[in-house]
């Protein structure tokens, strides 16, 4: 049974809990957990005694967790709660089971035991505590520091993905040092329970968020997180804050009818994907580790009726925040009830994720253009929230112009797959370009309107920042002439940096747009390698006085089975591109030094993914972990692994390849969650 959001409730702030009335409460049945709670002493003294007690029954190995809590500050933010009870609820005014009394998580207890709810005070404690500490020194997975600034009182969503001897198939050494957990730790016997859920882990306090979204252009009310369990917060000596959150470790409660599981195949591609994007310099979520569960996850990979069983499988994902634009959507969607919890996020990711925001000055005001013949002024300095989502819009246009770069397509860029930070988040039927194809889906749900195809991605970047602004404006955060601002600057920051990017991939002084349209044409009429032809370009001397059958011998692995009318049609363009190379100036070894620091040799082809998982799901993790480690340096050319970069062989044209993009995880036939 779907039970209350978070903060489905309305906000309350935490300086009137003395006198809330307990009762007023709403409490729901469920299977899966109790909650009750205490009224706070009337005391100003601190009390031992428990506010909230969540009984958790959904694991024989469960244990209650016992958040003590000191009286709140006056100067509180405003706080909700989602309850949920078992049908073996207890009295009001009654202790709890003897059973259970004694039983609390002791790690969690004594971390939140004198921890105010105050953010301030917890900003200002923070860094003095890590500076007494050795910031160089590497930490074992009990020295880290955790922290939990987004649930500090709400009932816990403990993993619940059955394991039978996981095993570690691969880690990131780059993540664990943003981290700064010793890479030792990946060898502890008992790592590979810690991060599949089996077994708890110290400090962390897990929840599970709500949210909604648009699919395919339509509202399809409350989505997840159906199978992503947040273990809470870590701070490193940088005072910076990461989550960590296991993907596939079991239900919660928004996985609707879905198992709450993912399988070998879907977590090695996120894996993957996520650190292969980082290295190429596009923000992204993050992955630590891969574990398998050591039991299998049936998924009907066609809808036809016939399901089959594969290994099962978790990712730690890892994000400063996995807040997304439908984590904002389903309380306006909710009604004017809930439009106070959306002002409550709203100020919750402005002070820990957007503090330049939070602490701007007044400075100079913004024009621009309504559109109605009136020239109206901005002052964002005068509204955190249109600066808020002024820039979200900008981050949003700079990752899109970035995919558009390497060739990245998405495949589902429904607005609950929108980081509000400007990060690729849930990689699911996602493609890097082979043949140049503007029209190309990885998604086989999008195939008849290809509404998420490569070339239509920047147009539904804007349609998402417009459905996010909308929602802004309906809880009264922003005004309709901040929200048309914010999707201007959307399409101004996109075409600033494709241009730039684009302007770089060529090696150029300055943008040419004839150039680059013309050659984009080209790419599209002869399905040339995106990927490959990039990288060769820079091969092409500064020389005009390079006979024309010589023109295109550095691209000649790219343009083999082109006919002689499309030939001449190369021979034009190239002619053209190195006037303009040699009018930059720029020596040829100058040049390609910079393009190929743009251009990747490597990127994760789906065939890639599809050659490890292939090998994974017998047994063998070599492949993955090989893979993990070329796509670290995606730039470079590795001597000795040229293979990676070929074009697909005939096989990954199969039919059953096709739907290998699809992250059967959830068991849901519907159009998003088919990629579970």
């Amino acid at each position: 049974m779907l039970l209350s959001h978070i903060s489905q409730l309305k906000p309350f702030s935490l300086s009137s809990l003395s006198s809330f009335p307990i009762s007023s409460i709403p409490f729901f049945s469920s299977s899966s957990l109790s909650f009750t709670a205490f009224r706070v002493p009337s005391s100003s003294s601190s009390s031992t005694k428990p506010l909230f007690r969540f009984y958790p029954f959904h694991s024989l190995k469960s244990r209650p967790c016992h958040l003590p809590l000191p009286p709140p500050p006056s100067s509180s933010p405003a706080f909700s709660f989602a309850c949920h009870v078992s049908t073996r609820g207890f009295p009001m005014d009654s202790p709890p089971p003897p059973d259970l009394a004694e039983s609390a998580v002791d790690s969690v207890a004594r971390d939140l035991k004198n921890q105010s709810l105050d953010d301030d005070k917890v900003e200002e404690e923070g860094p003095t505590l890590l500076n007494n500490n050795d910031k160089k020194k590497k930490k074992s997975l009990e020295d880290l520091c955790w922290d939990h600034s987004f649930v500090t009182a709400l009932p816990e969503v403990l993993p619940s993905a059955e394991v039978e001897n996981p095993q570690l198939v691969a880690w990131s050494e780059s993540v664990a040092a943003l981290l700064e957990l010793d890479p030792q730790e990946f060898e502890r016997p008992d790592f590979p329970l810690l991060f599949s859920g089996a077994e708890p882990l110290a400090g962390a306090l897990p929840y599970a968020q709500c949210y909604g979204g648009h699919q395919f252009g339509m509202w399809a009310g409350q989505l997840g997180d159906g199978r992503a369990i947040t273990l809470g917060e870590i701070i490193n000596s940088k005072s910076e804050r990461w989550e960590l959150q296991l993907k596939g470790a079991g239900k919660t409660p928004y996985s609707r009818f879905a198992d709450g599981l993912a399988v070998l195949r879907s977590s090695i591609r996120e894996f993957l994907c996520s650190e292969a994007m980082h290295s190429l310099g596009i923000p992204t979520t993050r992955a630590l580790c891969l574990v398998t569960t050591g039991k299998n996850v049936s998924r009907d990979m066609f809808y036809d009726g016939n399901p089959k069983d594969e290994p099962g499988a978790i990712v730690c994902r890892v994000s400063q925040s996995f807040l997304r634009f439908g984590s904002y959507q389903i309380h306006t969607f909710r009604g004017k009830e809930d439009f106070g919890i959306v002002r409550a996020l709203a100020d919750y990711a402005i002070r820990h994720h957007f503090p330049h925001i939070e602490n701007m000055s007044r400075s100079e005001s913004l024009s621009f253009d309504t559109g109605n013949e009136d020239h109206s002024v901005v002052d964002l300095t005068s509204n955190k929230y249109a600066a808020w989502i002024v820039e979200i819009a900008e981050r949003t246009a700079s990752l899109v112009a970035r995919w558009q770069g390497v060739g990245f397509t998405h495949g589902v860029l429904n607005t609950d797959n929108m980081s509000i930070l400007g990060l690729t988040i849930d990689y699911g039927p996602f493609g890097f370009l082979d043949a140049f194809d503007p029209s190309y889906t990885p998604n086989t749900t999008d195939l008849p309107g290809r509404r998420y195809c490569f070339a239509n991605q920047p147009d539904i970047g804007l349609w998402n920042i417009a459905q996010f602004a909308s929602t802004l404006s309906s809880a009264e955060l922003i005004n309709e002439k901040e929200a048309n601002y914010a999707m201007e600057r959307y399409g101004t920051k996109f075409m600033d940096e494709y241009q730039a990017i684009m302007t770089k991939k060529l090696g150029l002084p300055k943008y040419n747009k004839q150039l680059i349209s013309k050659l984009l044409n080209n790419l599209a009429v002869d399905k040339v390698d995106y990927t490959n032809f990039f990288r060769l370009l820079s091969n092409i001397k500064a020389d005009p006085s390079i006979p024309q059958e010589e023109l295109l011998v550095p691209l000649k692995a790219v343009l083999l089975d082109i006919g002689k009318e499309r030939k001449e049609a190369w021979i034009t363009w190239v002619r053209v591109y190195i006037e303009e190379l040699a009018a930059s100036g720029i020596s040829d070894e100058e040049r390609k030094v910079s393009m190929d620091a743009v251009n990747p040799k490597y990127v994760l082809r789906n065939y890639l993914c599809q050659s490890a998982i292939d090998v994974a799901e017998s047994g063998d993790f070599g492949e993955v972990r090989r893979l993990l480690k070329l796509m670290e340096r995606p730039y470079d050319e590795q001597p000795g692994m040229e293979k990676y970069a070929r074009l697909p062989p005939a096989w990954a044209y199969r039919p059953g390849f096709l739907f290998s993009t699809i992250k059967r995880g959830s068991g849901i036939p519907d159009p998003d969650t088919l990629f579970y």
